[in-house]
């Protein structure tokens, strides 16, 4: 306990004393939470209350990731042209308005797979254009020289919910049912606008001068990441990561429920210490790139996830103990992940001039996550044609493959700190 608390007081030194900082960690936070609701009650309420197939189930998560591939590069031009800070909340309202469909449908009794499409889908967006807003607002209120750190703060406060969010989520969908549970995450989206109403970063200001058709702006933000090898690199290592995840992510709730034989509550039990994993990799991840190096740091956070995914094809036995085996497994993907991610974001928007950073986040995004829907439509052919377990197992050598091949040819592991490239 002494650990967490001197890890918990370090990673809130510094920014923390800035109040645009604080609002925007709280907003982060704040609708963390609710994701957490909502990550568990979306998939249990096509599982259980809709008795979702295999197929539906990768065609849900599959529509949720979709936009990646759709609005991207062009989220990225309209992001370098206008402010950031309105574009986040106009997408937290309407997220919230969105969310709220699925209990209202549930009520009036026409809830179905195909609303739980639409809503994901059309979330879906909002996630693509908000979130890419969210991470260069991040960079701007932050300054190059202190990335690693911002993003470790914000990871922090984002999985501090992790860790409490699931365990809440699971008794929550147990009292409520899962459709009503997803109420929470929408008032979180609301609170959020309220909160990054009085938020007003210094650089966050539209771009004057001329400006290029979309086409050629979409172009120059894909040459940038063409054209430095460490963008490219970290582009094809996180695309093939996506694509394993999401076929790990379409079956697995289906395989703790169907072939494990857990409840809401157990899982949200095991979804807590994935928490655990989360709040440990994000307390420790500037002190662990400050040793190891920033290059390093994203080698081991995948090898973590590749580890984790081998303890989800190995987990069986008793209910209890099976819950036990996931979550572990859980603990070990999360620290994994988020230790990555941090550093894989840092690097990234370090490399970037300041007038591309909209463009790259976005090309990053749409080359990386576009390749979720096709593994999520993947993971549900395969968990049809072979079974849960085989899917999970097939997703596991996979990763094992893919560190590999990252560790071998990469350029990322030369980076231990983080470069200086001109901010114009």
């Amino acid at each position: 306990m002494e650990t967490l608390q001197r890890l918990a007081r370090r990673a809130f030194r510094g920014l923390w004393l800035s109040r645009d900082f604080r609002r925007l960690w709280g907003s982060l936070t704040i609708t963390s939470f609710g994701a957490q609701v909502t990550n568990l009650a979306l998939p249990l309420t096509a599982a259980l209350l809709l008795s979702a197939t295999p197929m539906q189930m990768g065609i849900l998560v599959a529509l949720e990731t979709l936009p990646f591939a759709l609005v991207s590069l062009h989220a990225g031009v309209l992001l370098d042209r206008v402010r950031k800070l309105p574009v986040i909340v106009f997408t937290d309202v309407s997220r919230a308005v969105a969310l709220a469909v699925i209990p209202a449908a549930a009520w009036a009794g026409f809830l179905s797979i195909e609303v739980l499409y639409v809503v994901g889908f059309f979330v879906g967006v909002q996630n693509v254009v908000g979130g890419a807003a969210h991470q260069v607002v991040i960079a701007q209120l932050a300054g190059r020289k202190r990335l690693v750190e911002a993003n470790a703060k914000v990871s922090l406060g984002e999985t501090s919910s992790a860790l409490v969010g699931p365990g809440l989520a699971g008794a929550l969908i147990q009292l409520v049912t899962a459709p009503f549970a997803i109420l929470i995450d929408a008032f979180a989206f609301l609170v959020s606008a309220l909160l990054l109403r009085g938020v007003k970063p210094r650089h966050d200001v539209p771009r004057d001068g001329p400006r290029a058709s979309v086409t050629a702006e979409i172009v120059e933000g894909l040459r940038l990441v063409r054209r430095n090898e460490t963008l490219l690199a970290l582009a094809v290592i996180a695309g093939l990561w996506q694509l394993l995840h999401h076929m790990q992510v379409a079956v697995l709730v289906l395989f703790a429920t169907r072939d494990l034989g857990m409840s809401a509550g157990a899982i949200g039990l095991a979804y807590m210490f994935g928490g655990l994993g989360c709040v440990l990799a994000a307390a420790s991840a500037e002190r662990l790139s400050q040793r190891f190096g920033v290059g390093n740091v994203i080698m081991l956070g995948l090898m973590l996830t590749t580890a984790g995914w081998v303890v989800y094809g190995l987990v069986g036995g008793p209910v209890w103990f099976a819950t036990v085996a996931l979550g572990l497994g859980m603990l070990l993907f999360d620290f994994g992940g988020v230790t990555w991610g941090i550093n894989y974001l840092a690097l990234r928007q370090a490399i970037t001039p300041d007038r591309l950073l909209g463009r790259m986040t976005a090309t990053m995004r749409f080359l990386t996550v576009a390749a979720a829907p096709v593994g999520s439509f993947a993971g549900g052919a395969l968990a049809t044609a072979v079974g849960l377990r085989a899917t999970l197992w097939t997703v596991a050598v996979l990763g094992v493959l893919l560190a590999a091949g990252a560790l071998a040819w990469s350029p990322v592991r030369r980076h231990r700190g983080l470069p200086a490239v001109a901010a114009d």
